[in-house]
This record gives structure tokens, sequence and C-alpha cells, in this order.
């Protein structure tokens, strides 16, 4: 709420290297929207597993861990649950599961909020209500001993607040006025300041990320595990979050490095999803179909390379003669040998 706020005010400079995120970002969702077009079947191998990562991931940050040999059996499966930990992790599943299948037709409400803590809590006894008492977030120490981070919003004001931060969402996503990957960042930190909930603030969080990426065209997370891309950067996310809250209640914070450190992770997940959409095995045809499908979307002169950077997991010599087959017809040679430059025809 806070930095939604600031941004509201114009009161944020955007550094360099977010820049840098946006554009890298930008380019990694044409080849998204490519795939989801051209590619149906090599993106069904990539979802169970992103699944199960999430699940089994999201939990572990929190201290929550099952068997190894149940996780199939709770996150695919409706088995009777053994224990409290195996509980979460189904409840979670439940919530990821609420996602999918809604997409961006799930709004990003008040009410999407509390029934998201509802899911991932279970059957805990406060799972989906406001917290009734303070919540600090305390670090344990080597030696035995505690430390205060940051205090977080008060209980009497977190419907407020949590209320102002749907808000100033929904307000700032309809102006258009900011990046909205930007936005995306600035509600996560807010939130996570406001820390509505006695406990499963962070596995909210993340899913409420998941939601806000899919609301903004960023599908990626349905692929690859964002949950588990900051499991395995933990440790700057602890940092990055501890750095930006500091002064969150005067409004005096730096928002972007935890900004910054949300778009790493994106833009990581959008990296392992052409990675691995490249390993895998395309159906006969599909990938003079996702050249094609890329010529078909170029505006101006375009290279090989070109092409080859916007078509993950294609040889160049395929894209040659996908090329060669359509000169005259639907593309035009600027030039002559490997380095010559392409036009499509209107």
């Amino acid at each position: 709420m806070k930095t939604l706020q600031l941004i509201q005010n114009s009161a944020l400079p955007l550094p360099m290297r977010i820049a840098w995120y946006l554009s890298d970002i930008g380019r990694a969702q044409g080849v998204q929207d490519l795939f989801t077009r051209q590619s149906p079947q090599r993106l069904r191998v990539l979802r169970e597993h992103a699944m199960a990562q999430s699940v089994v991931s999201s939990n572990r940050i929190e201290g929550v861990e099952i068997d190894r040999a149940r996780v199939g059996t709770v996150v695919f499966g409706h088995p009777a649950l053994m224990d409290r930990d195996e509980e979460e992790v189904a409840g979670y599943r439940d919530a990821l599961n609420r996602i999918y299948s809604r997409g961006a037709g799930m709004p990003v409400s008040e009410e999407t909020i509390l029934t998201l803590h509802k899911l991932s809590r279970g059957n805990v006894w406060d799972a989906g209500q406001y917290k009734d008492k303070p919540v600090d977030i305390i670090e344990k120490l080597p030696g035995g001993g505690e430390r205060l981070r940051f205090r977080s919003v008060c209980p009497a004001d977190t419907p407020v607040f949590t209320r102002q931060l749907v808000h100033l969402w929904r307000d700032q996503i309809r102006e258009r006025e900011t990046a909205p990957l930007i936005l995306l960042g600035a509600f996560n930190l807010d939130f996570l300041c406001i820390h509505p909930f006695r406990d499963g603030n962070g596995r909210v969080s993340r899913l409420l990320l998941l939601l806000t990426a899919i609301h903004l065209g960023i599908e990626v997370g349905r692929y690859v595990s964002l949950e588990r891309l900051i499991e395995e950067n933990r440790d700057r996310y602890y940092e990055t979050l501890e750095i930006s809250s500091q002064g969150w209640h005067e409004g005096k914070h730096d928002p972007w490095p935890y900004i910054g450190y949300l778009l790493y992770i994106i833009k990581q997940a959008y990296d392992e999803f052409e990675r691995r959409i490249g390993r895998t095995k395309a159906p006969r045809g599909e990938k003079t179909a996702i050249v094609e499908a890329a010529i078909a979307r170029r505006t101006g002169a375009f290279s090989v390379s070109d092409l080859r950077d916007a078509c993950p997991g294609v040889g160049v010599d395929l894209i040659r003669k996908v090329l060669h087959r359509l000169k005259g017809t639907r593309v035009e040679c600027l030039g002559r040998g490997q380095s010559a430059r392409w036009k499509r025809l209107n």
C-alpha cells in the first residue's frame, strides 16, 4: 500500500537495472505467447513438474515438509492425509488449482486474498481470517537470541490497509501510467509488509505473485515454478525484503531491491522455460509452424539470428529452409549471403 502510494505520487525514479529486466521479460513474453499457441502438447509436459515443485517449495520455505515418497500422491491425488504438514501441502495445491483454473478471471480482491489463505492453510482454526494479535517479523540468531526485523500493520488497521492495497492495484493497473510489472512487485511488497495473517503470509504472497502475473499475461509460472526459484534464492529473498521494508510505515522505504528481486525471479523463470521447451521433443511439423508464426509477427526487416532468438529449440538450418520456401510469396530477401536481412510481404 505504501509502495503503491509512492508510485501514485510519482516519487520513485526508475533504476536502469529495472528497465533492463522489463525489456528482457517483454521479449520473453513474446516467446511464451508463441509456444502457448503453437506448442500446447509440449507445455503439458512442463505443467505437472511446475505444480509439484511449487507446492513443495512454497511450503518448505516456511518449514513445512512431507515425505518425498508421498509428494506425488498428495499433490495429484486425494488420499487420506497423514498429518498437519500434508494438510498444508494439499491446501496449497488446492489454492494453485484455483488460480490455474480461473486464471485472469479470478479477481485481485480482498475476497480472493482471504480465500487463498483459507485454502492454503487447510483446516487450521483461523484460515481465511485476519490476524487478531500483533505479528512481528522476528529473526532467530545463531546464539539463541532474537532480532526484530519488521513490525507489521496492527490488527485493527489490517482490513483497511488490505482493502486500500487492492483498490490502489486496480486503479493503477487501469490507468497504465506505470509499468504493470513494477506494480506487481510493489503489490507483493506491500502485502508482505501489511502481513495480514497470523501465519501463512509468505505462502499467500507467492500465490498472489502467480495470480497478479497471470493478470498481466505472464503465464510462465504455470510451466516453471516461481516458488522453487524463490526457494533456491531464499537468502536474497529475505535480504531484499528486509532492505525494502525499512521505513515502509513512513513511506520512506526503498522498494527497488525487492521489486528487482521479483523481476529477476520472473526473468530466471523465462530463461528456464526457453531452455526446457527447447529440450522437449516437438511433434512432427511443429518447429516449422513455430518459425512461420515468428515470421508472421515481424513488422520490419529481420535476420535469421532474430528468428533463432524468437524460436528457441529450432535450428538455423530449418529457419533458412522455411525462409527460402516462403521466398517470393510471404517473405522477401533484402540482400545476399547468410547475413542477409528479410522482410515479410503484406
